[in-house]
């Protein structure tokens, strides 16, 4: 008989690191699998479609909700994106944990429609270094570099809502932590709430400095 796992659900804000988290959990350790979303966005270079996403025409992603398919679905940044339930549940009867890399307004979904889903959020341990990341991508605009930022404020704010939160400072540390916190064996670093709302104060004066003219715009 197979013990039903828990999904390791990991949010985060743009440039945190945690989609390299995520492939170092299952790359490395048996028991951890990916869950495959459905996205209506376009595919980035290098991306396969069926196995780093399913990509789908917003037509068919809003028939699938409409069908009450999927454990969560939001659209962020202009496109949809959505966790089936038979990902999560097929793999949870076979024992393996799905890592769930996933905006937090899913994450929060996940909470209602899977109730023993381990919740993690990750910090980048500066925004300076989230900053390096975002721009290092060479796939934003300034306009789309202002809008992740925008939303990092007030994805920030979710942080006290998450079960456990970890700072992605050194790679295998970070994913030590989360193993610890899935198998429930070691503890997670302890962030203060103070240092949460110091990042958020240095958002802010990021986007009024470096990005003031596209604060309020919805524009690409």
């Amino acid at each position: 008989m197979t013990t039903r796992a828990a999904p390791v659900v990991l949010a985060a804000t743009s440039g945190t690191g945690k989609t390299t988290l995520a492939r170092k959990l299952v790359e490395d350790f048996r028991r951890y699998v990916f869950s495959v979303s459905v996205t209506t966005r376009s595919p980035r270079r290098g991306e396969r479609d069926g196995i780093d996403y399913s990509f789908v025409v917003r037509e068919e992603f809003e028939a699938r909700v409409a069908a009450g398919e999927f454990a969560e679905w939001a659209e962020v940044h202009d496109a949809l994106y959505g966790t089936p339930h038979a990902e999560i549940d097929e793999a949870a009867e076979r024992g393996e944990h799905v890592v769930l890399d996933i905006d937090v307004q899913g994450a929060l979904q996940i909470r209602k429609s899977v109730p023993d889903a381990k919740l993690i959020f990750v910090l980048p341990p500066s925004v300076g270094i989230m900053m390096t990341r975002l721009t290092g991508r060479g796939t934003e605009n300034a306009a789309g570099i202002a809008r992740r930022l925008r939303s990092a404020m007030a994805e920030l704010r979710a942080v006290s809502t998450f079960d456990h939160v970890v700072v992605n400072d050194d790679l295998d540390e970070c994913v030590g932590d989360i193993r610890g916190i899935v198998q429930g064996g070691r503890e997670p670093q302890s962030v203060p709430e103070q240092r949460v709302e110091e990042f958020r104060a240095e958002i802010a004066r990021i986007l009024e400095d470096e990005y003031a003219e596209y604060v309020n715009s919805t524009e690409e």
